[in-house]
C-alpha cells in the first residue's frame, strides 16, 4: 500500500491509531471492527484483496459506511499493522524477564517476530521508511528494547542492535513467503525441481571453471534438499548477530560508553 504524500493526513491517523474520539455507529460498526476484518481478509487472501469494498462486503454493511470511520485504505493498512501487533508481549517486560539475560531475551524476541510473519505474512508487504506510531507498535518497541537497557550500549547502539536483530528475520521471514509462494505457482517440490534441474545442470555445469560454486553449491543443495533453506538462514544468522553483538559489548569498558553517550 504506497501512501500518497498530499492526501495522507499523520495527525488524523495518529487519532485513529489510538482510538481519539472514537465511538461505534448505531450500527455497531467500529474502527476496530473494520481493521479486525481487513487483518482476516489480508490472512486469507492477501494484502492485495483488502479494499474498502471487500471489507464492507465481509463486514455486510455498504462500503460507504466504512469512510465514516476510516478515510481510505492507506490509513486502513496502518490500523492493521498496529492491530496485529496487540498481545504479542503479554506484558512490556515479558522479553526482559527472559532467564539469562539479553541474548536468550532477543532470541525470544526474534522468535515471536518470526512467528507473527508466519501468521501475518502480509505484514512483509508493508515495511515502510516511517513507522506506524500506534499503541500496539510502541508497546512492542519498549518490551523489546528493554533486554539492552543494563548491556553498556549506547541508546544508539541499542536501537541499531533491536533493528539489525529484526530486519534479519523479517528478510528470512519474506525468504520463507517467497519459497512458499514459488511451490505453489510451479506446483513442484523443492525435491522435484532439484530432481529435474540436477541432470542437466551436471552437462552444462563447467566444474573447473567454478570449482568453489559447485563444491559449495552440491554441499547446500544436498543439506538443504532444496536451492536455500530460509529457517536454516534465520537460525545460523541470528547467532552471527548475537555473537557480533557480544563482541560489540566486549570492545569498550563500560566508562568508555558512558562518555560515549552523553
Amino acid at each position: 500500500m504506497v501512501k500518497k504524500e498530499n492526501s495522507f493526513d499523520p495527525a488524523r491517523i495518529l487519532e485513529l491509531l489510538w482510538r481519539v474520539g472514537a465511538k461505534p455507529s448505531r450500527t455497531g460498526l467500529s474502527v476496530d471492527a473494520i481493521v479486525d476484518a481487513a487483518i482476516e481478509l489480508a490472512d486469507a487472501h492477501g494484502l492485495e484483496y483488502v479494499s474498502m469494498r471487500n471489507v464492507a462486503e465481509h463486514l455486510g454493511v455498504g462500503a460507504m459506511s466504512l469512510y465514516t470511520h476510516v478515510p481510505g485504505r492507506e490509513e486502513l493498512a496502518d490500523l492493521m499493522i498496529d492491530r496485529s501487533l496487540a498481545g504479542l508481549y503479554s506484558h512490556v517486560d515479558e522479553p526482559s524477564s527472559v532467564a539469562g539475560g539479553w541474548r536468550p531475551a532477543l532470541r525470544f524476541v526474534a522468535e515471536r517476530n518470526w512467528s507473527l510473519y508466519q501468521r501475518h505474512s502480509w505484514l512483509l508487504e508493508t515495511e515502510g521508511a516511517r513507522p506506524v506510531l500506534g499503541p500496539h507498535t510502541n508497546h512492542k518497541y519498549e518490551a523489546e528494547l528493554r533486554p539492552l537497557v543494563e548491556t553498556g550500549l549506547t541508546d544508539i547502539e541499542i536501537d541499531s542492535v533491536l533493528t539489525l536483530v529484526l530486519t534479519h528475520v523479517s528478510g528470512t521471514a519474506r525468504a520463507l513467503a517467497g519459497v512458499a509462494r514459488v511451490k505453489e505457482q510451479s506446483g513442484m517440490t523443492d525435491a522435484q525441481w532439484w530432481s529435474a534441474t540436477a541432470p542437466i545442470l551436471e552437462r552444462v555445469m563447467d566444474r573447473e571453471r567454478f570449482p568453489v560454486s559447485s563444491r559449495v553449491g552440491t554441499a547446500a543443495a544436498a543439506s538443504y534438499d532444496a536451492a536455500s533453506d530460509p529457517v536454516h538462514a534465520y537460525r545460523f544468522g541470528l547467532e552471527c548477530i548475537l555473537d557480533g553483538v557480544e563482541a560489540l559489548m566486549s570492545r569498550c569498558q563500560p566508562a568508555d560508553r558512558s562518555s560515549a553517550s552523553e
